[in-house]
């Protein structure tokens, strides 16, 4: 591997050469000219860089990092402080390091840079999170029933589990329908207070209720041209549901207090995490408001039924939170997949999405590791057995016991031996001795 040194110091350069034993190969600069002649000649594996290189070691940094270069630079300092590791960090530094430097930390950043070259490589970031990922069977059916849909103005009811991604079909279909250049307006009906809702849909009169100090525009009207998006549907009052059914049938509302009619010209796009047709058969959702909004019915499967959708949307969103935050995540170690395929997932994609993001923002390198995943995702809570809610634990011998956290040690880490032995408290070399004497497959 090649290092380049831009240090004014001889002694960082003939420290570095015994530590590194010729193992790599070694280049310094003590000189901006010499040190910038140096970085544009040749590919460099790792830059070593002294903040008071020529007066002019963060303005260095900057524009290293600026030109898109993929070269780590690490940023040597010889009293570092806070300011200057978060001014570093924000300027794309690799790590920053104290001088004189810690013995071994040089090679073991350089070892971390050839573990980047056997790691899955991130895929060219989306414009934005929101975006479509997946190549499961149930995502190419929903892909499928999403074009066919979006060239037409029909009805569209979008069912799935909490977080699986209704509203981003839902804006699919309107940015993929003739009524894209119209407005896409969204209303979650589950958030907004009974008595209040009705004034978001359809508006009112000014002196309609007490506070209404003018006329207000509502949902329907404000979407006039385009979409509207009524997310979490099944949660409507049945007095509301009937309103809704008429604005549907008619193509028309009337404004809280109005005495006339308003003609509307909206495609609707209905969703909900609730079985409508359980609520129909209880009496809790109108029949013929389910038939009016199910023309066209798309079911989104959950992410544990996905398969390796997981790894695609995992690396979609690391990609994206990685060039929104500014951070040099360039690839993700497969512990973090092992990890995240163990995890139930009750949130869904929005579940991954968020932990994603903070596992970029908490990241420290070019590689994503376990540790910088959430905390309830590296260990998950256990559901509660009928005994363990009583109180009582089923009685095991000691070696079973030990066993069993070894091995629910190495699921949660995903196999990563140095994590799961410091979560055991026991030497990374103990436990290898007695994964290989309890027979654990590892």
């Amino acid at each position: 591997m090649r290092v380049l040194l831009l240090d004014a110091d001889q002694g960082v350069g003939r420290s570095l050469e015994s530590e590194l034993n010729g193992t790599t190969q070694l280049h310094a600069a003590q000189t901006l000219s010499e040190g910038l002649r140096l970085v544009a000649q040749a590919q460099w594996d790792l830059i070593l860089l002294d903040a008071d290189f020529s007066g002019a070691g963060l303005e260095l940094l900057g524009r290293l990092h600026a030109d898109g270069g993929p070269t780590p630079v690490v940023l040597l300092a010889q009293n570092p402080s806070m300011d200057l590791a978060m001014e570093a960090i924000r300027q794309g530094a690799h790590d920053v390091l104290p001088k004189p430097l810690p013995r071994g930390r040089v090679r073991e950043i350089l070892l971390g840079i050839e573990e980047v070259r056997r790691l899955r490589p991130l895929p060219q970031a989306a414009a934005d999170d929101a975006a479509i990922v997946g190549a499961s069977a149930g995502m190419m059916t929903v892909y499928k029933s999403v074009a066919r849909a979006a060239a037409s103005d029909a009805t569209v009811l979008v069912l799935g589990e909490s977080g699986t991604g209704k509203e981003m079909v839902a804006r699919v279909l309107h940015s993929r329908s003739r009524r894209a250049r119209g407005q896409f307006v969204a209303i979650n009906c589950a958030a907004i207070p009974e008595n209040l809702l009705e004034s978001e849909l359809f508006g009112h009169e000014k002196g309609a209720f007490t506070g209404a100090i003018g006329r207000r525009i509502g949902r329907f009207e404000r979407a006039s041209g385009g979409t509207l998006f009524l997310d979490e549907i099944g949660d409507m009052s049945l007095a509301l549901q009937s309103k809704i059914l008429r604005a549907l049938q008619e193509r028309e509302i009337e404004r809280v207090g109005g005495s006339s009619a308003v003609p509307i010209d909206v495609r609707i796009v209905a969703a909900t995490n609730r079985d409508l047709q359980a609520a129909v058969a209880e009496g809790r959702f109108r029949e013929d408001l389910f038939y009016r909004l199910a023309v066209v019915s798309l079911t989104l499967p959950p992410l544990r039924e996905r398969g390796a959708d997981l790894d695609l949307l995992a690396s979609h969103f690391v990609a994206f939170y990685a060039r929104e935050h500014g951070r040099p995540v360039r690839a993700v170690a497969e512990e973090v997949f092992a990890v995240l395929r163990s995890h139930p997932w009750p949130g869904n994609v929005r579940q991954l999405r968020n932990a994603m993001e903070r596992a970029v923002v908490m990241s420290d390198g070019e590689v994503l590791l376990p540790q910088h995943l959430p905390p309830d995702i590296l260990r998950p809570a256990s559901p509660r057995t009928p005994a363990q809610e009583a109180g009582e634990m089923p009685l095991v011998t000691l070696e079973e016991m030990e066993k069993r956290m070894i091995v629910r040690a190495l699921r949660e880490t995903g196999d990563n031996l140095t994590m799961a032995a410091e979560r055991l408290g026991i030497h990374r070399n103990t436990l290898r001795r007695k994964i290989a004497e309890y027979g654990i497959e590892h």
